[in-house]
């Protein structure tokens, strides 16, 4: 009884000393994130500003909601910054006992994770974010007689949305490639299901995006399956475990028939 419950309680401080370490890095990088507040936002909001009219600025619409735009947009620029050690925590709480040579694996896998994540983001807020809010402005303004007045709130909730989507698309070699490392998927079985997985990326980017026009749509759908065939390439070069059972499959049929 006594021998169960050691590694039980072993697990459960493991667990709390990773959950502190992660909580603590995300709380360092909020009070850092939170004292330029202002000035991150007024970054993130740069492709909406560039799209409205001369002379028209972003409003808020209740007495609170700059102080809530303001902790909302530091709790996520922490999040961004405190990522690295968040994952790394969570991958050892999931492997705690690691070799060395795992432990490079895995720490490279969090980097190379963490540097996907980052370049999504910043190719959509650089170039596609410009684009799409300029698009939906024009369209909405081509009616004659209605002003755009945007809330702060309301464009900070679409904007970490379109950013997180973009951050998240540019994961998808990186998560195809480790599920032909582990033998889940191989490049022969991503090939055949190529069609599906571009039905996919088009209705993954109506729903990710603000308009109905296809400019917005196909700006998250054309990365998607472009980087699903990245994918395909990295499944190939290192999903050893279904290349080297393919072989073998093909030697048994011909030997039976």
């Amino acid at each position: 009884m006594a021998e169960a419950t050691i590694p039980l309680m072993t697990r459960l401080d493991d667990l709390r000393r990773r959950l502190i370490i992660a909580g603590a890095a995300w709380l360092i990088a909020f009070c850092a994130c939170y004292s330029a507040a202002e000035q991150i936002f007024r970054w993130v909001a740069g492709p909406v500003r560039t799209a409205l009219p001369q002379g028209v600025k972003l409003i808020f619409l209740t007495a609170t909601e700059p102080f809530f735009t303001y902790l909302k947009v530091s709790a996520v620029a922490a999040l961004i910054v405190a990522l690295p050690v968040i994952l790394w925590q969570l991958w050892c709480l999931s492997t705690p006992a690691l070799y060395s040579r795992n432990k490079i694996f895995a720490l490279s896998f969090v980097c190379l994770a963490y540097v996907c994540f980052l370049a999504g983001a910043y190719l959509g807020f650089s170039y596609v974010f410009p684009l799409i809010f300029n698009v939906l402005v024009d369209m909405g303004m081509s009616t004659g007689g209605i002003d755009a007045m945007l809330s702060m709130d309301a464009y900070l909730g679409l904007a970490l949305t379109m950013l997180i989507a973009f951050g998240a698309v540019f994961e998808l070699p990186l998560v195809i490639t480790l599920l032909a490392r582990v033998g889940l998927v191989d490049h022969l079985w991503l090939r055949r299901n190529r069609k599906y997985m571009v039905i996919v990326a088009f209705v993954f980017g109506g729903v990710i995006t603000p308009g109905p026009d296809v400019i917005s749509q196909s700006s998250i759908a054309i990365p998607f399956v472009i980087l699903y065939e990245v994918g395909i390439v990295g499944a190939r070069l290192f999903g050893r475990k279904r290349q080297a059972e393919a072989p073998e499959n093909e030697n048994a049929e011909s030997g039976a028939a």
